[in-house]
Formats: structure tokens, sequence, C-alpha cells
């Protein structure tokens, strides 16, 4: 963004990019209004906003920002703490919060196999259903093999490159 830009020239820019975000968040598959915090929080200079903040610039209730960083914070894509002094909470992304997501994302990516194989055994493995619950499973398979390995090079390339 140039630096020659007027305060409201960013903020238009800024909510562009938030409903852009959200909407591909959406299309990921999260709901629209954690979609829509989550895009808000990320776009902040200071990676993190209260519910008030929030409410105000995406002109939604006190409950529909509740429920939505309740959901975010169940799903550790945000984090809630409380500055000294304070009375309200403020709502933060962590740093390296994909990573941390995709870590945990491990177990369920290993019970989504366990059902594929079961489902595999239960439908036969002979039978078109059977089959392709059989190369499901063999994707979750795959993919929880070759994760930590990824996680781990995706780990040295960001304290190589951003020392953190």
């Amino acid at each position: 963004m140039s630096t020659t830009q007027t305060t409201s020239d960013r903020a238009a820019a800024r909510a562009h990019f938030v409903e852009a975000f959200g909407d591909e968040l959406i299309r990921g598959g999260l709901n629209r209004m954690p979609a829509r915090v989550f895009a808000s929080i990320a776009a902040s200079d200071e990676g993190r906003r209260t519910a008030a903040e929030l409410g105000e610039e995406l002109q939604a209730s006190a409950a529909a920002i509740s429920g939505a960083v309740r959901y975010l914070e169940q799903v550790d894509m945000v984090r809630r703490s409380r500055p000294p002094g304070s009375r309200r909470d403020v709502f933060a992304l962590t740093n390296d919060m994909w990573y941390e997501a995709l870590t945990h994302r491990g177990s369920v990516i290993e019970r989504w196999r366990d059902i594929m194989v079961d489902g595999t055994d239960r439908l036969g493995r002979e039978t078109p259903a059977g089959e392709r619950m059989a190369m499901m499973a063999d994707f979750f398979a795959f993919l929880a093999e070759e994760m930590p390995a990824m996680l781990e090079r995706w780990r040295e390339h960001r304290e190589q490159t951003y020392g953190a």
C-alpha cells in the first residue's frame, strides 16, 4: 500500500480485503461470522482486536462476535487475553497459528484415516464404495506420514527467514 494513501483509502482497502479473505475462508468451510472475525484480526496491524472493535468494524452484534470468537478459540485460531488493568478481552492471532492449527490436525487426519479403513472393511474393498473408502484411507495415511516432515521444514524455513 502506498504511503500517499489517505486514512479513509487505507480503511476502505482494508475493509475490502477483510471481506475478500472472509469469503475465501467461508468457501474453505468456515462459518461466515468466524471467517469475518478471523479476517479482521489478521488484517489488523496489531494482530488483535477487542470484541467492541470487531463489532463496530463488522457491523455485528455482541452475541455474533462472542459466538465467533468462542469458535475460533476452540479451534486454536485465536487466543484470548486481558491486558493488565483492562476490563476488555483482546482476541489475537499467534504468530504461527497456521503451523499450530496443522500440527493439531494430525489427530483428526488419523481419525479420518481410521474411519475410512473401517468403511473399506464394512463396505468391501471389491465394491466401488469400498474402493473409494480405501483410496480416501490411503490419502489420509499419506497426509499423516508426510505432514510432520513438511511442518518441520516450514519451522526451519521460518527461523531462517524471519528469525522466529
